[in-house]
C-alpha cells in the first residue's frame, strides 16, 4: 500500500513537471508573438511540447496484461519540444525593415488567442497533479496514523 501511494506522487510529480515545461513553451511563444528576426534568420516560429509516457522496464506481456488490469505505474514527461511547421503570416507592411521586395512582412505563426487557451489547459493540468498529490499525502498520512 505505501508503495501505491508512493507511485501515485510519483506519477503526480511527473505531470506537475510536464505542464511547467508546457506553460513555459507557451510563454515563450506568446513573448515571440511578434518577432519577425530570430538567430536562424527568419520569424519565429511557434513551439509545442510533445509528451510521452514514461513505464517501468516490463516485458512486452508485462505491459500488455497490465493494461487490462490497470495496474501499471506511468508516468509522464516532455519528450522534446517540436516547432509547429503552420506557414507563416503574411502582413503587407513596405516600411517594416523585413519586409521583402513586394513589401510583405513574415509574421510568427502564433495564435495569441490559442496559446491562451494552452496555458489555461496546462495550469489546469498542473491544478489537477497538485490536489492528487495532496490527496495522496492525506491518504499516506492516514494509513501511518492507523498503523499506531
Amino acid at each position: 500500500m505505501p508503495n501505491d501511494l508512493l507511485s501515485s506522487m510519483h506519477i503526480s510529480a511527473s505531470g506537475m513537471s510536464a505542464q511547467r515545461t508546457r506553460m513555459d513553451i507557451v510563454a515563450e511563444n506568446i513573448a515571440n508573438a511578434e518577432s519577425t528576426r530570430t538567430d536562424s534568420g527568419g520569424p519565429y516560429r511557434r513551439r509545442q511540447v510533445i509528451f510521452q509516457t514514461i513505464s517501468p522496464q516490463q516485458s512486452f506481456s508485462q505491459v500488455f496484461n497490465s493494461s487490462f488490469q490497470n495496474n501499471g505505474q506511468k508516468s509522464v514527461k516532455a519528450a522534446y519540444i517540436a516547432e509547429d511547421k503552420k506557414p507563416f503570416r503574411e502582413i503587407f507592411d513596405p516600411s517594416h525593415p523585413d519586409a521583402n521586395a513586394k513589401g510583405i512582412v513574415l509574421k510568427p505563426n502564433v495564435n495569441p488567442i490559442e496559446e491562451m487557451v494552452d496555458m489555461n489547459e496546462a495550469a489546469r493540468s498542473f491544478e489537477a497533479n497538485v490536489t492528487t498529490m495532496e490527496a495522496s499525502k492525506r491518504m499516506f498520512l492516514k494509513s501511518l496514523e492507523l498503523l499506531r
